[in-house]
């Protein structure tokens, strides 16, 4: 690995870490910010506030990632994603002052999450680019995301304690100078003629001289002939829906008087507890996997995830809660950088955009659920039953897709193992 390469992977990480940072500045809020908005108090306008966001991310993350694909560069999208968002912030901000209400408020979420996506997909496609390991560059990637994450809960919560906008504002900001960081870092687009080479054993997949036109389509294609890509795409879907109930339930379950009765900076705290382990453990679970390969951060990471989950809704103390917080932060990060690398594994270098698009529409599609189910759950039977309906589906489907992890994972493993040897 090259001087230029660590010095991509850290701007790179720094433009992940700015658009997570932005993006959760709001969450601890939600509660005041769409009262704010026009919206009547309770978790059923905090849901819509967040599924218009993730709804756009499903419906245009394969579109930024493809396109980057076709155009052989990514860095003028990742820019015009990221100053697109800055824009939609300013302008959900001035929906009260237009006198337009909540419907207008959502449709500027949607625009702002179409924009943002391309930011925050392409800038981890383009660490998917770089040489010094999969498990690697993902783990980076993972700690750029639990770092923006926890330090916009804690940040946000604060923020939001000033006044309902101020985490708006920030958000716009923080997005503006993303824009600016990610116009300095190169291009380097496998398939092209400038593209980086990984020669490291782990990067399994060896591009054909004739898939230098892979997208979303042959993506997709493979995923219906074969199981290796849905066991990723899969294991996305249920670790995110597990992550949006928290950005969701998680917020309105700590600040409810009921509970715990946070302020939105407790709230936000408390969400730092998970994000920050989840952030700080990346790198190294990530280099692990490496080294071990898949199959157990996967799988293992999985299980203790679901149940920590559950054991979170059922602390009858606040100081037990916080400690559990903590745990699912460290099962997060022992199985994420590993799916995330387990999607670079098996796909072509050249179709890599559009595979981090595909994965992250199922990543999307798990927030939604998760703010779906999450908030319906909770609305019909509490929270309790809640984190036990999301805690168990983590579990049934970490259960279910066990065989197909080891299926998928056996020949890597294998064909690391002979690299290494060789």
């Amino acid at each position: 690995m090259t001087t230029d390469d660590r010095e991509d992977r850290r701007r790179l990480g720094a433009v992940v870490l700015a658009v997570l940072i932005a993006q959760v500045l709001v969450y601890p809020g939600v509660p005041d910010l769409v009262v704010a908005l026009g919206a009547p108090a309770g978790i059923d306008a905090g849901t819509r506030f967040l599924v218009a966001e993730f709804a756009a991310f499903v419906a245009f993350a394969v579109g930024w990632g493809t396109a980057s694909d076709a155009l052989g560069r990514r860095v003028p999208l990742v820019v015009a994603g990221a100053l697109g968002g800055a824009a939609a912030y300013a302008a959900l901000a001035a929906v009260p002052r237009l006198g337009l209400g909540f419907r207008a408020a959502l449709l500027v979420r949607v625009a702002g999450g179409a924009l943002t996506i391309g930011a925050f997909s392409l800038s981890i496609t383009m660490l998917m680019d770089l040489r010094g390991g999969n498990g690697r560059n993902m783990g980076a990637a993972g700690l750029a995301i639990g770092l923006g994450a926890a330090v916009g809960s804690v940040v946000g919560g604060l923020l939001a304690d000033l006044g309902a906008f101020y985490p708006v504002y920030a958000g716009a900001v923080v997005l503006g100078g993303t824009g600016l960081l990610a116009a300095t870092v190169d291009d380097r687009v496998a398939g092209t003629d400038h593209a980086t080479v990984d020669p490291d054993p782990d990067s399994s997949s060896v591009p054909s001289p004739t898939d230098t036109d892979l997208g979303v389509r042959d993506v997709l294609g493979r995923a219906r002939t074969t199981p290796a890509l849905l066991v990723p795409f899969a294991f996305g879907f249920v670790d995110r829906l597990t992550a949006g109930f928290f950005a969701l339930v998680g917020v309105y379950y700590f600040q409810d008087p009921a509970t715990f009765g946070l302020s939105a900076t407790g709230a936000g705290a408390t969400l730092a507890l998970f994000f920050v382990p989840f952030a700080l453990l990346q790198a190294p679970f990530g280099a692990i996997s490496d080294r071990i390969g898949r199959f157990y951060p996967v799988v293992a990471g999985s299980l203790a995830y679901g149940l920590v989950t559950i054991g979170v809704g059922a602390a009858p103390v606040y100081p037990l809660a916080a400690g559990l917080m903590v745990l699912v932060g460290v099962c997060g990060a022992l199985m994420a950088p590993a799916t995330m690398a387990l999607v670079t594994d098996l796909v072509d270098p050249a179709a890599r955009g559009a595979a981090m698009g595909v994965f992250n529409v199922f990543g999307s599609l798990g927030f939604l659920a998760g703010f779906l189910v999450g908030g319906g759950v909770t609305g019909a039977f509490g929270y309790r039953t809640a984190f036990l309906a999301v805690g168990g589906l983590e579990l049934v489907i970490a259960l279910a897709l066990l065989p197909a992890v080891r299926a998928v994972t056996s020949p890597l493993e294998a064909a690391h193992r002979t690299g290494v040897d060789g």
